[in-house]
Order: C-alpha cells, then sequence, then structure tokens
C-alpha cells in the first residue's frame, strides 16, 4: 500500500488528508505556533498509527506529501517578519509609499497607511541607471552601494530587497548590487527583483520584493526545519509545496521566491472545489472557508479558477506572482467577541490554538465564535471534538457571555446569538462585496462550504444570499488538504515584452519563451518529473493603449517543451484574434480600429497526477435515519429540542430535514429549519432549500 499526504497548517488546526488507494482518511490536530513542523510531524504519527504502522515505515510508502501553509499569511498579519531593507535606483526611494495613488477606500479620510516593511531610514538609494532596452545610462556607483550596506547594517537588518529600474532586462547592475551586499552583510537574506519578479511595471516588481524579503527567512526557514525532520524520521522523495497559483511545486524552486506560498492554504481549498463542483455537475461555485481563523471566499467560474497576475493587493500590500483569487476575512471560530464603544463586534483578533476558546479549557478568558456555538447548542461539552483529540467544557463560557450581556443590557445566551448574528453578517457582507465587484449574482451559484466551522454557517448564509443548494463535503474539515492532493506541480512565470501587437519581434518572444522553457525544464527535471509528461501552456498579456489591465489568454497548449512552431508570421493576426474575443468576454466589447499591444508572456507548465476519485448523483434509496439524541439549541427561531444525528452513520441516500444538527467527526453540519439535507452517491451532502 502507497500514500499520498496533503497537509495544510492553519493558525488554528493542522489539517491532513490521506489518499490511500481510493479511500481518503482525514485528520486534524492543534497547530503548534512555535514550530509548526512539530503540529504536522505530530499528524503524520497519528496517520501512521492508523495505519499500523510506525512513523518510518509509513513515510517510507508515501509516495508525495504535499504541503499548504498560511505562514507567509500570518507572517502578514501579525507584521513579525524580517527586519528588512531596500536598495534601489536614485530617485525612486518612496515609489513603494506612493502606492500608485491607490487606497482601499477612497471615501475614508482616517485610513491609515499599511504598516512599513521598509521605513524610509531603511529604504536606501544608489545612483545608477539602466534605460527600457537595456543599455547602461549611467554606471552603477559601487561605493554607494556598501555605504548603504553599512547604514543597513547598522539598524540590525535581517534580509534585503533589492530593486533597481528595469533590471529584468538588463540584470548586471542587481547582480552586482547581491554581491556587494554579501562581502558587506554576510549571511542576510537576499531578494532580487529580476528573480522575485522579471517583469513591469516597477511598483508592482519592488513591492513584490519587498515583501518577499519579509517572509522569505521564516518561510525558508520553516521548510527546512520541516524537510530536515521528515528526511530523519524516513521520508525519502521531495517535499511538494503548495503555491498560490494552485498549483504545487519542490521546496527547491519555492526557495526562489518564498511570496510563491503566499494564500497557499485557502488556493487548495479552491482547486479542490473546482475539481469537486465539476464532477458533480455544478461548474460555478461559491467557495467559503471557516477555520478557526478566518474566513476564506472565491469563485470558480465554468470549473475553473485561473490565477491571475495582475492587482493582487494581500494584506495591503501588491503581489505580483499569479494568483487564485481568494478574499479573507478575520472570521472563524477563534475569532473573538468583544464590544466596542457600546457596539457587539467580533474579530479580526482570534483566540487561535493557543490559549483558545474558553471552552478549549487552555486559559483562555475571551469570549469567541466557537463559544458563542456552545451556548447555542449547536456544539456540544458532551460530543467529542476535533475527531476525539479533545472535549470541550462549559466552565466560564456562560460567565463570559454574561458579562458581555451586562455590556449591551441582555442576557448570556442573547449575547452568544448576537454574536453568531454578527459574524454570519459579517460574512455575507463579504460574499456580497466579492461577487459584485465580478459582476456576479450569487442567486445563480452553488455554494460549497468547507473547513471545520464552514458547514455550520453555509445554509444560513446561502438564505441570506439568495442561494438555493449548498455543497458539503464529507472531507469539508480537511478539504484544503484535500486540495493540495487535487493540484498538479507547476511553474507558473512570465517575463515583460511591450510592443505594437502588429510589429512583433519573433526572435524575441522566441528568446523569452525559451528561457521560461529552460527553467521549468531545469525544476521538473531535478523533481524526476520526465520531460514528456510536462504540459505547456503559451500564455500572451496583451492591453489597448491607455489601459492600465493587461488580459492573458492562451496561445498555445501542447504537451512537452521546446516546441516554439507557433512563434511565426501568422502569429500577430491570431494574437489579436484572441485578444479581442477575451476583451469581449471580459467586457463586452472592443475597440474597433485600435490596435492592442502586447505587454508580457507566460508559460504555465505541468504534470498531471494522480487525483481523489469524486462520485456524483443520487441512486441510493432514500433513508431516513433516526436521531441519537435531542439538544437544546437555537437555530435562528429560539431554543427547542432539536435532534442530533451522528454523520458516521449516515449512507447515501440518507434526507434529513431540518431544524437539525449532524455530528461529523471533524465539524458540524447545521440544517437550518426551512432545508434539507440529503447524502449523495459519494458520501457528500447536498443542502437544499426546501421553503
Amino acid at each position: 500500500m502507497t500514500y499520498r499526504v496533503g497537509i495544510d497548517v492553519g493558525g488554528t488546526f493542522t489539517d491532513f488528508a490521506m489518499l490511500k488507494g481510493s479511500d481518503v482518511v482525514l485528520h486534524k490536530n492543534l497547530s503548534t505556533p512555535d514550530d509548526r513542523s512539530i503540529g504536522v510531524m505530530t499528524g503524520l504519527k497519528k496517520l501512521a498509527e492508523i495505519e499500523g504502522l510506525a512513523l518510518g515505515d509509513f513515510l517510507k510508502s508515501c509516495d508525495a506529501i504535499v504541503h499548504g501553509t498560511t505562514i507567509a499569511d500570518n507572517t502578514l498579519i501579525e507584521m513579525n517578519g524580517a527586519v528588512t531593507g531596500l536598495i534601489t535606483t536614485e530617485g525612486f526611494r518612496d515609489e513603494i509609499e506612493y502606492r500608485r495613488g491607490y487606497k482601499e477606500d477612497i471615501w475614508d479620510v482616517r485610513l491609515a497607511p499599511p504598516v512599513e516593511i521598509t521605513p524610509r531610514r531603511r529604504r536606501l538609494t544608489v545612483p545608477e541607471r539602466v534605460l527600457a532596452d537595456g543599455t547602461v545610462y549611467k554606471q552603477l556607483d559601487e561605493a554607494a552601494v556598501r555605504e548603504s550596506c553599512r547604514r543597513l547594517k547598522k539598524q540590525g537588518v535581517e534580509s534585503v530587497a533589492i530593486s533597481l529600474l528595469f533590471s529584468f532586462v538588463n540584470s548586471a547592475h542587481e547582480k552586482r548590487v547581491a554581491q556587494i551586499v554579501r562581502e558587506e552583510m554576510p549571511g542576510v537574506h537576499l531578494s532580487n527583483s529580476h528573480e522575485v519578479l522579471p517583469r513591469a511595471p516597477e511598483y508592482d516588481r519592488t513591492s513584490t520584493t519587498v515583501v518577499n524579503a519579509y517572509v522569505a527567512p521564516r518561510v525558508t526557514s520553516y521548510l527546512e526545519k520541516l524537510v530536515e525532520r521528515l528526511k530523519q524520521a524516513g521520508y525519502a522523495h521531495q517535499l511538494m509545496v503548495m503555491q498560490a497559483s494552485g498549483g504545487v511545486m519542490t521546496r527547491e524552486y519555492i526557495e526562489g521566491a518564498p511570496i510563491r506560498v503566499l494564500a497557499s492554504g485557502p488556493a487548495g481549498g479552491v482547486i479542490g472545489s473546482a475539481h469537486v463542483g465539476g464532477a458533480k455537475g455544478y461548474p460555478n461555485l461559491l467557495c467559503v472557508d471557516m477555520g478557526g481563523t478566518s474566513y476564506d471566499m472565491s469563485v470558480v467560474i465554468n470549473g475553473a479558477a485561473p490565477a491571475e497576475t495582475g492587482w493582487n493587493m494581500h494584506h495591503r500590500y501588491l503581489i505580483g506572482v499569479p494568483m487564485v483569487k481568494v478574499e479573507t476575512l478575520g472570521a472563524g471560530g477563534g475569532s473573538i467577541c468583544y464590544v466596542n464603544k457600546g457596539a457587539l463586534e467580533v474579530g479580526p483578533a482570534s483566540a487561535g490554538s493557543e490559549p483558545g476558546p474558553i471552552c478549549y479549557g487552555r486559559g483562555g478568558t475571551r469570549p469567541t465564535i466557537t463559544d458563542a456555538l456552545l451556548m447555542l447548542g449547536i456544539l456540544s461539552a458532551d460530543s467529542d471534538f476535533a475527531g476525539g483529540s479533545f472535549s470541550l467544557t462549559q466552565q466560564g463560557v456562560a460567565e463570559a457571555f454574561q458579562q458581555l450581556g451586562e455590556a449591551m443590557g441582555y442576557s448570556a445566551e442573547d449575547a452568544a446569538f448576537d454574536c453568531f448574528r454578527v459574524v454570519n453578517a459579517n460574512m455575507s457582507q463579504a460574499v456580497t462585496r466579492t461577487v459584485a465587484g465580478k459582476g456576479i449574482d450569487p442567486k445563480d451559484m452553488v455554494m460549497l462550504a468547507y473547513g471545520g466551522n464552514g458547514p455550520v454557517f453555509a445554509a444560513v448564509q446561502a438564505e441570506d444570499l439568495g442561494i438555493a443548494k449548498v455543497l458539503v463535503p464529507k472531507a469539508s474539515p480537511t478539504f484544503s488538504a484535500l486540495g493540495t492532493l487535487v493540484a498538479n506541480p507547476s511553474i507558473d512565470e512570465e517575463r515583460s515584452y511591450i510592443a505594437p501587437a502588429g510589429g512583433l519581434d519573433l526572435d524575441k518572444l522566441r528568446a523569452l519563451w525559451s528561457e521560461l522553457e529552460t527553467r521549468a525544464a531545469k525544476y521538473f527535471t531535478e523533481a524526476r518529473f520526465p520531460a514528456t509528461q510536462l504540459s505547456a501552456q503559451y500564455q500572451m498579456k496583451m492591453r489597448y493603449p491607455g489601459q492600465n489591465w493587461s488580459l492573458t489568454f492562451d496561445l498555445q497548449t501542447h504537451q512537452g517543451l521546446h516546441d516554439l512552431s507557433f512563434v511565426d508570421a501568422a502569429l500577430s493576426g491570431k494574437a489579436i484574434a484572441l485578444f479581442n474575443a477575451r476583451h469581449t468576454e471580459e467586457f463586452g466589447h472592443i475597440r474597433e480600429g485600435e490596435l492592442p499591444e502586447v505587454t508580457g508572456v507566460r508559460l504555465v507548465a505541468s504534470v498531471a497526477t494522480p487525483s481523489p476519485r469524486v462520485a456524483a448523483g443520487f441512486t441510493a434509496t432514500r433513508i431516513a435515519p433516526k436521531p441519537v439524541k435531542t439538544r437544546r439549541a437555537n437555530l435562528g427561531k429560539g431554543y427547542q429540542a432539536t435532534p442530533v444525528f451522528l454523520g458516521a452513520e449516515f449512507k447515501p441516500g440518507t434526507e434529513v430535514s431540518g431544524p437539525a444538527i449532524i455530528e461529523e467527526t471533524f465539524t458540524t453540519i447545521v440544517v437550518y429549519p426551512g432545508w434539507k439535507a440529503q447524502v449523495d452517491d459519494a458520501g457528500d451532502y447536498e443542502l437544499t432549500r426546501v421553503v
């Protein structure tokens, strides 16, 4: 027997999905914030015990371990990354602070600027200038570089971002600066913009490089520690790491630009959603993931969740690498409930896993959403929690909500219910803003809910949004971990090339795509993937003159690399036609008589790997189960005796009408009044609104 294991390390829980033949085994345990690799190894040991194996024997039987993590996101949320400095071209010291004039809310006159990763005293410039065609206009002042290093060293800088003008065209100056920094500041981490994001414009490149420098030491240190622990325990293969683009790749590739793991955990869930939705005949999905710390939302359209390289604002910094679009809200089971100037608020602060909610019994003192669910009877101290890894306690919960209620003038139970209402409203409003910005009506979509807390709120949230159907996969508690097993190994990179679409330099285009092919072939070969297994998508980015944003479209897709025969005299006309079709699809029109311009080329190279099989349909005979007990619970209609079912006893064909609570091993599914839940042939839940 061989295994494939997907792992998603979150702020509160570390989730595992183990693929064993056609079966999927789930597990989750608390994350270990001081050293998250400990939590990973703890979970792997538990999976080994489930299989009746010693950890070393289990790891030797693992074909692949795929890892998604929020460590880069947590670094930006907590702003506890490396002390970072920036060396840039003279005259461009403050560009990262100008942010292209962008402001998240133009009407909020009190909106504070982002916390500075590189305060002005750590943003230093050097005389040099490379022009857009790569020619050197002014030679690099090496003495100024050494002086900048001395100033940064005095400030205790641990990581240096280097971003010089047009270094992606001619990187000679930037490489020389890096050499000098290594000489003057041995041991410092380096992030070179021509390696992290070799494309225009300069703000995108500088911002991405600065964030990379900020998170890289923590990400690389963690991955190196985990790889060493796995190796010592007996794992013989390379660790595969989830990327924000929705693909996975080796640690060696990721360490070249660790920023690629930003939002990699949520991306796994979106890729898994597209896989499941497509198999079940639902190509258009609203994906919602509520865990212990955050609430992530995204959309799948026509069965795909493409990675975008445009305006990816993440934690208030522009990230230029390809990213699956995921919007994040500070709303999870650990979100803290409090009164602020007479108003009840929930989050974004979270109790995390240490100390956690009050009901964890680990020393938490502030009420959270998980505590509210316990007060409402949706969760129970009499039932196993998180797969039986520990039990909840009532001690201190009612008293905390009593104190909260006194500040608002009502009872502890009313305070708990209002916390439930507030966090649900926050999530529904965030979804509405997200889909409205994309021109999507949520009524036309199916919701796919996952995460430990997603199925608790799914149906009531769907009702708020006008959605009539909700999918809850059996693997929903560890769905992002399962999604990492769906994701294929891939490398998604681009290069800048700016020219009118009617005057393309074919030799230059061949050279750029060849460079991308060479990089992809190198890393896939090192990862022991045969070149014959590679699939290549050759893409181009274009826009009309005067537009800020480019559209990406496929030019050619085929098996294998190093076939650029499509770059011929007909390329210009083909590219213009494809761009106009893409522009019409996105905006509903084209600009008649205007010649678009090319802004870049892109290559997505990937290898298909085995994915979990997904069944669909309802062919089993309808089963009406009996509840194992009733519990006093408030599902929005006041407290009443509510039937409780054990999901482990459900078979395909099982149907339950609300109000009801279904307790699964690692999550709770709430069937609200006016809804029914059915189990399909795969054992997944489909919730449907009936009134």
